[in-house]
């Protein structure tokens, strides 16, 4: 009876404690994103805010690498090849909350991102993702405002030329697999011809908060893939090229599950 009751007391001191832990990271993650937001926009207000790529590669690379080292995340980026030097779609997997710090440590130069509308409730957030060059989505349920965005999202990437990073998801997949894969992400390649570089983040369970913020100490694999080129690519073969890269991630989870 004794060990019993040791055993759920340690239980219920762990569970306090992730709880404990998660409400401090939390708390802290909150005060460097207040931070960031209040020095990205003095930088933009100084320079008639033309600092979009200073605050994105530099400022956000290091607020992404702060963030995750306050976590304990230890990041191992495995690349092959250096990014490229033209516009790009970039696509990830999309398992976990630490995602977008994980994202922001890369420095993918001169990149924009899309990001769900619902955070632009949290106000440093929000000032963020302006400086940067976020484009807010609407939910799947309202499609119309979606094509709008993209339509948008489009006719700005054409002017500027830079490139662009998506979750072809649209959610966080928490079940170890991949998940469906939305056509956003293709439509703007194929019309763009831009190529496409896969991104696989590979969070090991056990760390991982899913949904959640109480990430756990741990190393954080990401593997970026070679550039794939989409300059044949063609409207009529939208969902064909859709589930071919999907398939190129499906595959790289079950490799990596299987290591």
């Amino acid at each position: 009876m004794s060990s019993i009751i040791d055993t759920n007391a340690d239980a219920g001191s762990a569970t306090e404690g992730s709880r404990f832990r998660a409400i401090v990271l939390w708390t802290a993650v909150s005060a460097i994103l207040t931070l960031a937001s209040v020095v990205m926009f003095l930088a933009g207000l100084l320079t008639a805010f033309q600092t979009r790529r200073f605050c994105s590669e530099v400022i956000g690379r290091f607020l992404g690498r702060v963030v995750l080292r306050l976590g304990g995340i230890e990041l191992v980026v495995h690349q092959p090849e250096p990014f490229p030097n033209q516009q790009t779609i970039f696509l990830a997997n999309h398992t976990s909350t630490l995602d977008v710090f994980i994202l922001l440590a890369l420095g993918l130069p001169r990149t924009r991102f899309f990001l769900k509308g619902k955070y632009r409730a949290f106000p440093p957030l929000a000032v963020i993702s302006y400086i940067i060059g976020v484009f807010f989505t609407p939910p799947q349920t309202r499609s119309a405002q979606r094509v709008r965005c993209f339509q948008n999202a489009e006719r700005v990437l054409r002017r500027t030329g830079d490139s662009v990073f998506l979750s072809p998801e649209g959610t966080r997949i928490t079940s170890g697999k991949i998940g469906h894969f939305n056509k956003g992400a293709f439509h703007l390649a194929t019309n763009l011809h831009a190529p496409i570089v896969p991104i696989f983040i590979a969070i090991p369970r056990h760390i991982n908060p899913g949904r959640g913020s109480a990430a756990l100490p741990g190393v954080v694999d990401v593997y970026l893939q070679p550039s794939i080129s989409t300059a044949d690519w063609k409207l009529s073969e939208l969902q064909m090229n859709k589930e071919a890269i999907r398939n190129t991630f499906v595959g790289l989870n079950s490799e990596l599950q299987r290591t």
